[in-house]
């Protein structure tokens, strides 16, 4: 039987070099700026869209594919590789409406086609580091029911907690109000934001400043993963010297198996901001 191919979107924030290395086929979300629309990844880079971010007074918005795109996608690749079964993973439905276009598409497919497609109940690379490991099962040979009891084991085990800088985009996508955000400026206020077993951000705890938000999630993970090797990926808003950073208080608490650094993409970032760190913790077998 042929291998199974993976495929994904473009907010997994999968650095380039993994999508090239496991044939991860990535399809592209839509980022409006003003006037102009570009294709999340594809036309834009993380470092352009922060520095336009900053320079902007409006927020921009997003878009999902349509099924028809994600049709398209899946046809392309079943006949590129004829045969191959699809496992399809995606944005968690609680943020968007990715995962429903994409399993809706699955059912208008007219090629011969097996598709299996996901809800992964996180975003980023919270989701990215799943679709990396579906990937190098497929790699290995592995079948769809084989990679799809580790996603699902993956959901359960993995951790992640988003540090923001500021609440101004949480404020202006409507997630707070003004004057709260205004009144958590003064006062330095570090939300730390994770997803839950629905797939919908939620604040976990409100610190004042950046030192005690690392140390405070530091504690979280350290409850959860104490004594254990880790995987570990960190993202950030095109400043890995940011995540360097943080890396080096992780590795005084535990040891870690490998690290991935990656890019906060235009479409999350987007809702999150510039200073945001995203850290996501898989326990090492």
């Amino acid at each position: 039987m042929s291998k199974v191919v993976i495929m994904t979107d473009s907010t997994a924030d999968i650095p380039d070099e993994l999508v090239q290395k496991y044939n991860i086929q990535v399809v592209p979300l839509q980022l409006v700026f003003g006037d102009q629309t570009f294709m999340d990844g594809v036309d834009i880079t993380a470092a352009e869209f922060y520095a336009k971010l900053r320079q902007s007074s409006t927020l921009p918005t997003t878009s999902q594919p349509a099924p028809a795109v994600y049709v398209d996608a899946y046809e392309q690749i079943a006949k590129k590789y004829p045969g191959s079964p699809i496992v399809s993973i995606h944005l968690s439905s609680g943020m968007s409406g990715t995962y429903q276009s994409a399993r809706l598409a699955a059912t208008m497919v007219e090629a011969d086609v097996d598709i299996t497609a996901i809800d992964s109940l996180s975003a980023s690379y919270g989701y990215g580091q799943m679709v990396v490991e579906a990937a190098r099962l497929a790699a290995e040979g592995k079948s769809v029911e084989e990679i799809v009891a580790v996603v699902e084991k993956f959901k359960k085990e993995r951790k992640l907690y988003f540090l923001v800088d500021t609440l101004e985009y949480l404020q202006k996508g409507g997630r707070i109000g003004k004057a709260a955000a205004m009144i958590g400026t003064l006062l330095n206020i570090k939300p730390i934001l994770s997803i839950d077993d629905e797939g919908i951000i939620y604040a976990v705890e409100k610190v004042r400043g950046h030192k005690k938000a690392v140390a405070r999630t530091i504690e979280l993970f350290k409850q959860h993963f104490d004594g254990k090797k880790l995987h570990v990926a960190i993202g950030h808003t095109a400043n890995q010297a940011s995540a360097e950073q943080y890396l080096t208080h992780l590795q005084s608490e535990f040891e870690i198996e490998d690290v991935v650094f990656t890019n906060i993409g235009p479409v999350i970032g987007s809702h999150v901001g510039e200073g945001t760190i995203a850290v996501f913790i898989w326990p090492a077998s």
